[in-house]
């Protein structure tokens, strides 16, 4: 029998755990590649310790993976979130403020699928404003702003579960969420303590960690006989098992880090020259300037020895080489592929045709639902609606994809016009004989597309 601490990540969670460092850190920019230092940016043979840390403080990263994540995040929701006619209208109402943060349901929807995307797993906790002596009826409840409210609990806070069935359907019986508050420390300052909440149907526990351990400070109970957490995924391995669907961009990201930091090193020392002495012995004094000569004996000699700026070059193309790698890989989850079938998708090329992003969508999109349900349950409603994310974004081909992400991560202003180019003659749909800025100069000179300067008579 394993004896897991409150505190402690479960088997399960552990399994899925291994790969939300990598992915971390590259959601976290330079500054946390930096941190993790060897671990995605080891040191190399004989490399003295004052030279990594040389290299590891200029080291910088393509924002890859971060940026396609982004790309990717936001395609569902480059049109607003829409709810089904049969929403209630208190339902409706809360969605304008879902957290009771300020974001609405689009706002935070779009985070949650951030969460989806990059990490693989996370969730919604559909929480009621505590009331326990303060309100006996619904209109008081309402009077003092008590309300359902949503939580983003991120892949990092879920640290355990158990599960049971309820009616042939599989059920949380237990959920263990890591927390943090700040709480007064001394007469004006303030601290960061740990906490774990506890859920289970009907009941809550609070755990905080102190001196002698993680000790019970607060308990009560709900009037729910569910647990409100429902999990979101990208890619779902089964309930409460997801895992992350850019991974292999990730690692990719991670060798383009090491590589560009190989690149910087031989850069450094191809463009730095050294003088190297032959013949000389420790009694000769030497001093070299642009207005003196220098004296050498007899079968003595002077050379410069420098890096070869052919390394140099091979490196840029194989770092050109592995960009392209990581484009092509998002773009994948863009491209159509030929799923199960049903009788009545048979028919319906566009529907049995999914992309990865969207099936990742329509899961989302059940979580969602899910969600929405258990706001209905704290207000006491049969029913919570629905709500739907724009999914029509899918690609014929892995060309038509990359086409579609070039174009999205330019007009973001992530990449040039120039970029785009190279990367469509490297795939082979422009012509290699376009020359990028001769073109761009050409674009430029024509001016702005027809039907684009107004209407007639120059009206607005």
């Amino acid at each position: 029998m394993t004896n897991i601490a409150v505190n402690q990540r479960s088997p399960e969670v552990e399994a899925m755990a291994v790969h939300w460092p990598i992915i971390d850190a590259l959601m976290g920019g330079t500054a946390a590649m930096r941190r993790a230092a060897e671990a995605y940016l080891p040191q190399q043979p004989r490399e003295d310790d004052e030279d990594y840390r040389y290299r590891l403080k200029t080291a910088t990263l393509f924002p890859a993976f971060s940026r396609t994540v982004g790309v990717m995040a936001g395609k569902p929701f480059s049109k607003q979130v829409t709810l089904s006619e049969d929403t209630p209208p208190r339902i409706v109402e809360l969605s304008e403020n879902v957290d009771g943060e300020g974001r609405s349901l689009h706002v935070f929807a779009a985070d949650l699928m951030a969460e989806a995307v990059s990490a693989g797993f996370g969730g919604i906790l559909v929480d009621f404003t505590r009331t326990e002596g303060q309100a006996r009826t619904v209109a008081e409840e309402r009077a003092m702003g008590a309300r359902p409210y949503w939580v983003h609990i991120k892949h990092g806070q879920i640290l355990g579960w158990r599960t049971h069935k309820v009616a042939g359907i599989v059920q949380l019986a237990q959920l263990r969420i890591a927390e943090s508050a700040e709480v007064p420390d001394g007469e004006f300052g303030s601290k960061i303590v740990n906490r774990v909440r506890v859920l289970e149907p009907g009941i809550w526990k609070l755990y905080e960690d102190g001196t002698a351990g993680y000790r019970l400070i607060e308990e009560g109970t709900t009037t729910l006989k569910v647990i409100p957490f429902v999990p979101i995924y990208g890619k779902r391995l089964g309930f409460m098992r997801g895992h992350p669907p850019l991974l292999d961009l990730a690692h990719q990201n991670v060798k383009h880090w090491q590589d560009q930091s190989d690149q910087d090193d031989s850069a450094r020392f191809a463009r730095k020259r050294l003088l190297v002495f032959i013949g000389l012995d420790d009694n000769n004094s030497l001093t070299a300037s642009s207005s003196q000569a220098i004296l050498l004996p007899q079968n003595g000699d002077a050379k410069v020895i420098q890096g070869s700026a052919e390394s140099v070059t091979v490196g840029r193309t194989e770092l050109e080489a592995l960009e392209a790698q990581m484009i092509q890989t998002g773009a994948e989850l863009l491209v159509s592929q030929p799923g199960q079938r049903t009788a009545t998708e048979a028919s319906n090329d566009a529907e049995a045709n999914k992309s990865e992003l969207q099936r990742i969508v329509e899961t989302f999109e059940d979580s969602l639902d899910q969600a929405l349900q258990f706001t209905a349950d704290w207000l006491g409603l049969p029913d919570g609606g629905s709500a739907s994310l724009f999914k029509d974004f899918a690609a014929g081909s892995l060309s038509e994809a990359t086409a579609q992400l070039l174009a999205t991560m330019q007009g973001q202003g992530i990449i040039t016009k120039a970029t785009v180019i190279r990367e469509q003659q490297r795939r082979g749909i422009l012509s290699p004989d376009i020359e990028p800025e001769q073109e761009l100069e050409a674009v430029a000179e024509e001016g702005p597309p027809l039907g684009s300067m107004g209407g007639e008579g120059g009206g607005e």
